[in-house]
């Protein structure tokens, strides 16, 4: 599965999510919606602006977290 880290560049950057979500043309309802992971996707151009606001990579704002189904139980 894929973590949002939109929080700890936030804290990062003393920004509020507020002023993001302004800064980036959506609204703070939708941007929580992403912090949380409950977004289904994200468009490339939302992920460009927050990169941009924020002075980092899409790398800073999205970790892979290997899901836990995939793998059996060895004894």
């Amino acid at each position: 599965m894929i973590e949002v880290t939109v929080d700890f560049m936030l804290l990062k950057r003393k920004m509020k999510s507020k002023d993001l979500a302004k800064a980036i043309g959506i609204t703070p309802a939708n941007l929580s919606i992403l912090k949380t992971g409950k977004a289904h996707g994200v468009r490339f151009d939302t992920l460009s602006k927050i990169c941009e606001e924020l002075d980092c990579q899409p790398g800073d704002l999205l970790k892979y977290v290997p899901d836990d189904e995939g793998k059996k139980d060895e004894k």
